[in-house]
Formats: structure tokens, C-alpha cells, sequence
């Protein structure tokens, strides 16, 4: 039986974790594909990804030719779950801040109570986060509480990057309007699925800060989210509620 579910992973100079991280996905009890978005990594992940697919047919590859940004990665992916018929379409890091065996209780959560979108959340009920710097963590922390008094949207970690949407709430959120691609992309993604009254639920999950590699955070991606929040709200109409909440 072909799988209905889909993790795409965007990878920039990933080769040292992308195949430990297919095997321990592969090893998950659910049926599911994985695509990889590589940005022409110059260290060779693009080949590597090649390599796990050649050996998997649950591993699939997208090759770009340039590093474009996170938000651009998730959208080419968005476009190729959605023209091969995916009903769950995940975003998830290649670098182990989430982790695999939690992909299928977001998953099942978005089974469980038919939610167009599940969140693996850092911050709800308490704190989980893992090896991050104390500045990191308030500068986080700081940025949902933000998100929430700017927008109204109730959401415990809008900037989280573990993500879980069926296919109906991609599709209606009309991905080419998308203007963000650091990580405001994921405050304006959650935030459109919100304001249309769909359902989302948040699920707890642990995250832990890379061991490997470097940090793709910068400035100029802070400053992205700052006004992005502000720009989100005036599309709304200055609203902080759903134009249409979904009926029970």
C-alpha cells in the first residue's frame, strides 16, 4: 500500500546527519515518504540524498540549484506532495531538534481529531527545549508571546518548524501569496490556516539544539519575523480572531 503520508526535509550541508536520520524515519511503525529538498549543498548532501533514494523507494530527492531559503524549500516541497495525491505533509529538520519517533503522534493527532494542522510544540504545557543557550531560549520564548499579543492567534510556539498539515489546508491557503521564507514562513503559515477557522492542534514534543553542523539564524531573519507579525495582522483587518471559525 503506497503511503498517504509525506516528511519533506530541506537540507543545506546536511550529509552528516540525513543518513542516520532516513534510516531512524524509515524505522518508524507508519507507512511513509520522505523528500528531500537539497539546495546544492557544496558538501555533497545532494549526492548523498541521491544515494539513500537509489537504495529506498520511500526516499525521494529535489534538487535546487541554489540555497534560496527555508520558506522556498517547504514550497517547492508543497508542490510536489500536492501533485502526487499526500494527505499528511510534514516539515521537519534535518539536523535531530525533532525528533523522529514523534512523527507518528503528530500524525495521529491529526487522524485522532481531524486537524488540519498539528504543531510539535516546545512550549506547551511547560518548556522543552534542549541544549540552547539561555539568550536563545528567551529570544524565542519572546518571539511567541509576540506573535500571540500582535496577531490573537492562540498558538503556544508559532516559529516551530515541526509541522504536520493535511493536504485540504495547503491547498486552500494559496501557497503562491506566500512573501516570507525565514522563519516568519512558519508564523505565516500557521497563521493562515488559522484565520480561515481551520482546526489546529499542538502536540508537546522535545526539541534538542543541533549537535552537528551550524545554525542557519540570522539578523536579517529576525528582523523578517519582526515585521512580518505586523504585516500578517493588517492583512487580517487588524482582526485577532478567525474571519470564519471552523463549527464544532
Amino acid at each position: 500500500m503506497g503511503a498517504d503520508t509525506l516528511i519533506i526535509i530541506p537540507t543545506y550541508n546536511e550529509r552528516e546527519n540525513l543518513p542516520e536520520l532516513i534510516r531512524r524515519l524509515m524505522a518508524q511503525p507508519v507507512v511513509l515518504d520522505v523528500l528531500v529538498v537539497d539546495d546544492n549543498s557544496p558538501d555533497g548532501t545532494g549526492v548523498v540524498a541521491d544515494e539513500l533514494a537509489a537504495a529506498n523507494p520511500h526516499v525521494h530527492v529535489l534538487h535546487r540549484q541554489q540555497k534560496n531559503g527555508l520558506g522556498r524549500a517547504y514550497l517547492a516541497g508543497f508542490d510536489w506532495a500536492l501533485s502526487r495525491g499526500y494527505e499528511f505533509i510534514l516539515e521537519m529538520d534535518a539536523d535531530f531538534s525533532h525528533n523522529p519517533a514523534d512523527v507518528p503522534r503528530l500524525v495521529e493527532a491529526a487522524r485522532q481529531h481531524e486537524a488540519d494542522l498539528v504543531l510539535g510544540s516546545r512550549y506547551s504545557h511547560g518548556i522543552r527545549v534542549i541544549n540552547w543557550p539561555l539568550d536563545r531560549l528567551l529570544l524565542s520564548i519572546s518571539a511567541a508571546k509576540y506573535v500571540q499579543i500582535i496577531t490573537g492567534m492562540p498558538i503556544t510556539d508559532p516559529t516551530g518548524g515541526f509541522k504536520c498539515f493535511r493536504a485540504r489546508a495547503l491547498a486552500a491557503i494559496d501557497l503562491g501569496t506566500v512573501q516570507s521564507n525565514g522563519y516568519s514562513f512558519q508564523i505565516e503559515l500557521t497563521h493562515r490556516v488559522w484565520r480561515r477557522g481551520m482546526k489546529i492542534e499542538e502536540v508537546p514534543i522535545i526539541f534538542t539544539d543541533r549537535f552537528q553542523g551550524t545554525s542557519k539564524m540570522s539578523k536579517e531573519i529576525v528582523r523578517e519575523a519582526w515585521w512580518m507579525v505586523w504585516k500578517l495582522w493588517l492583512e487580517h483587518g487588524l482582526r485577532r480572531h478567525p474571519v470564519a471559525p471552523r463549527k464544532p
